[in-house]
């Protein structure tokens, strides 16, 4: 039978209900997690790890760079990996490790759940069951698994806090469909060479999302001295306002006279940044900006706080910023 590592990171899906809410349980999540799924062993071999127990609101880079350093120091051991995983930020921390871990050869499943397990109608079985047996098949990349779908991480974004098909892949076909048969799409494996851990990230990226009526002047207080990057999460294709006293075009301006780069994505979840459709775009590419394609928030975020890790040059950041690393874009 296959070896799966199953990491344990706290979510959801290692909680416990008390009264009206809900609250982490490290001591019992796996006793639950046997008692209520015995039918895991049929699957492969598992060994739980409990890696740290946090809502995933709290999680950051340091978390990422854990987890990367968890896979690499077990990676010989175990022929697939699993982790549990909070829901909220589980895009971010899965885009994250797309790019950290570089040459992967055996599959990454985040999955988590919209239930604690241990509740009646929980979705944690199921996911969980399909994330096993998913580990254990030929993907060589980052996914994550939810309600009978496997999405590329960093392709993916998280669509609902209500429903049970929580996350969702607008621009990108899921990797597999799980019915009666799992019905594999994608088994791409990105680059050639040895596995390496490279998950270090910066935090001098900062999001500033566009609406009407935005006053620039808010801006002026940010110390563009601490910022290697901006992401400017526009309208549709790359808009924004660019006329009278709204006009983002000084804040550009700006970033490009202190160096910081500035990336434009669509808050329009089904949507790609070309910024020579629109008067804006045109004006946008003048003053130094750059698209990002169909790359969700989580992917730009990410891929950035790794480039800007790596590279010091602005121009090759910006450069490899527009290519696609692991199926990002």
């Amino acid at each position: 039978m296959k070896k799966i590592l199953l990491i344990q990171t706290g979510g959801t899906i290692a909680m416990n209900a008390k009264g009206a809410g809900v609250e982490l349980d490290p001591e019992s999540w796996s006793k639950v997690l046997y008692e209520e799924i015995p039918e895991l062993s049929e699957i492969a071999e598992i060994t739980t790890f409990p890696l740290f127990f946090e809502d995933s609101s709290d999680l950051n880079a340091s978390h990422w760079m854990q987890l990367a350093g968890c896979i690499e120091d077990k990676y010989d051991t175990y022929d697939g990996f699993v982790i549990l995983h909070g829901t909220d930020t589980m895009a971010y921390s899965a885009s994250a490790l797309s790019f950290g871990l570089q040459h992967l050869e055996k599959p990454v499943i985040f999955t988590g759940s919209q239930l604690p397990m241990s509740t009646i109608r929980s979705d944690a079985r199921r996911n969980l069951v399909n994330a096993i047996e998913l580990a254990t098949m030929g993907f060589k990349e980052v996914g994550i698994c939810f309600n009978d779908a496997l999405y590329r991480g960093n392709r993916a974004t998280k669509m609902s806090i209500g429903d049970f098909d929580a996350f969702g892949s607008p621009n990108f076909s899921p990797l597999a469909d799980i019915g009666i048969q799992i019905e594999t799409r994608v088994f791409e494996q990105f680059g050639s060479g040895k596995f390496e851990n490279k998950a270090t990230y910066s935090d001098e990226v900062f999001v500033l999302t566009a609406h009407p009526n935005l006053n620039p002047e808010l801006l002026d207080g940010l110390n563009l001295n601490k910022i290697r990057a901006v992401i400017l999460r526009a309208f549709g294709s790359g808009n924004f306002c660019i006329k009278g006293k709204n006009s983002l075009l000084p804040f550009l301006d700006k970033c490009r006279e202190n160096n910081v780069i500035i990336a434009i994505v669509s808050q329009a979840d089904f949507d790609s940044v070309d910024l020579t459709q629109y008067t804006a775009g045109r004006a946008a590419l003048k003053h130094g900006a750059i698209g990002g394609n169909d790359m969700t928030l989580e992917a730009a975020l990410t891929k950035l706080m790794f480039l800007l890790a790596h590279y010091e040059s602005k121009t090759d950041i910006e450069e490899l910023f527009q290519q696609s690393i692991v199926g990002e874009l």
